[in-house]
């Protein structure tokens, strides 16, 4: 029997029955400007794209007449188990599209049991959140400050969170030409397209935008820094990015020598610095170009795996992030060898569309097409995903006998 036979349906979502479902109806419900933010990358969004495109290059080559009735998708990390190998990557804002949207995610990882990131640029309190899910990662957006790096790590300790992401791919700000075309900053200001676009969604500003004002007032980063941070609508000397591009490796040395948890690296694209990283002794990294919202042209991250992988020692995990709307590409990236894959985009549509049971219904589809795509291939658990059953996908090669046009064997 399946694992995930069990599952309990979202009844009033059921209808949506893939990811895209979810975008298309978070486009309805959510302002034009809070959706582009969601959905957009940089520049000419050449890499957003290709984070989908690449998943398309590469397809299956089922095996057949397996036993397959027992299927399991549990994954083993750092001793503990996982119902799937999808987990929720770091999303900044995401106040934005639900209100107390950190906490749903926090709440609805936990009861799915897989892994939740906080984002340094979310707005609930990481205390919060650790409460909801005791097992939550935190993503870190460290200056080149060991002070002030120092003041969060203790932060960490004090709300029981062992393990830190570190982000290396936001030196500096991106080109996000799509927000700045729909008048949506960070920090945020208020336009009158910004507000024309606000009224017009009635159900998002009654149920988020005004909520939110009531319940806790103007949103703030509240866990970016070892205290409570910035409104998001307040200017800071140098930014809130300031001092990020002085980080460098010899900072990851100093922290992996004081950070007694464990210490995983966001944004490795290149081999050589999963080699570094490996030197340094990280406990895992995540190949990621932060869902193409960082430098357009860059590669995407599932073109990026398998050079990472093979720079990287057996005993450190290598995870995905980039892409992921399906559970074929989960299965994909699986063959290729990653250990996990995390998310950012599906379950905050599902979010922006039914709050926690929307969240919930996103997760039961991918871990369902997982299972069910596990039959298909003739697997019965994770580790019988291997290469051999994925080909590079170009035209057949035909075979033509021009003296023979009856037999084209």
């Amino acid at each position: 029997m399946s694992s995930t036979d069990n599952t309990t349906p979202c009844d009033a979502y059921d209808h949506l029955l893939a990811v895209k479902d979810f975008e298309v109806a978070a486009k309805k419900f959510l302002p034009h400007c809070v959706f582009e933010y969601l959905r957009g990358g940089t520049e000419d969004e050449v890499t957003l794209c290709a984070n989908r495109s690449a998943f398309d290059l590469v397809g299956f080559r089922p095996r057949g007449l397996c036993d397959v009735s027992e299927r399991t998708q549990v994954v083993e990390l750092w001793g503990k188990q996982y119902a799937s190998p999808i987990g929720i990557a770091p999303t900044g804002v995401a106040g934005i599209v639900r209100h107390d949207c950190d906490a749903m995610l926090a709440q609805e990882t936990a009861q799915a049991n897989v892994p939740f990131i906080i984002s340094g640029a979310s707005n609930v309190p990481l205390e919060r959140l650790a409460r909801l899910n005791p097992d939550s990662w935190y993503q870190g957006y460290f200056p080149g400050d060991r002070e002030q790096i120092s003041k969060i790590t203790q932060r960490l300790t004090a709300a029981s969170i062992n393990t830190i992401v570190l982000t290396i791919d936001t030196c500096v700000g991106a080109n996000r030409e799509n927000n700045m075309r729909n008048h949506f900053t960070i920090p945020f200001k208020l336009s009158p397209r910004v507000l024309f676009d606000g009224v017009t969604h009635p159900t998002w500003l009654i149920q988020v935008f005004a909520r939110t004002l009531i319940k806790s007032g103007v949103p703030r980063f509240v866990n970016m820094y070892g205290e409570n941070g910035p409104m998001i609508t307040e200017s800071t000397p140098g930014g809130f990015r300031a001092g990020r591009d002085r980080l460098s490796w010899e900072d990851l040395k100093w922290l992996r020598s004081q950070w007694k948890g464990r210490l995983v690296v966001k944004g490795v694209m290149h081999p050589a610095d999963a080699k570094l990283a490996a030197e340094i002794g990280v406990d895992a990294m995540i190949v990621s170009n932060h869902g193409g919202r960082q430098l357009d042209a860059a590669i995407s991250s599932f073109q990026a795996l398998p050079e990472v992988i093979a720079q990287v020692p057996a005993s450190i995990p290598v995870f995905l992030d980039g892409g992921i709307r399906r559970g074929s590409d989960v299965l994909k990236a699986l063959a290729l060898g990653a250990k996990l894959v995390f998310m950012g985009r599906p379950t905050l549509y599902g979010a922006a569309v039914g709050e926690r049971p929307g969240i919930r219904r996103v997760l039961n589809i991918l871990m369902s097409e997982i299972d069910r795509n596990l039959a298909l291939l003739g697997c019965r658990q994770l580790s019988d995903v291997s290469p051999d059953l994925l080909q590079y996908i170009s035209a057949p090669r035909i075979n033509i006998d021009i003296n023979n046009k009856g037999d084209n064997r």
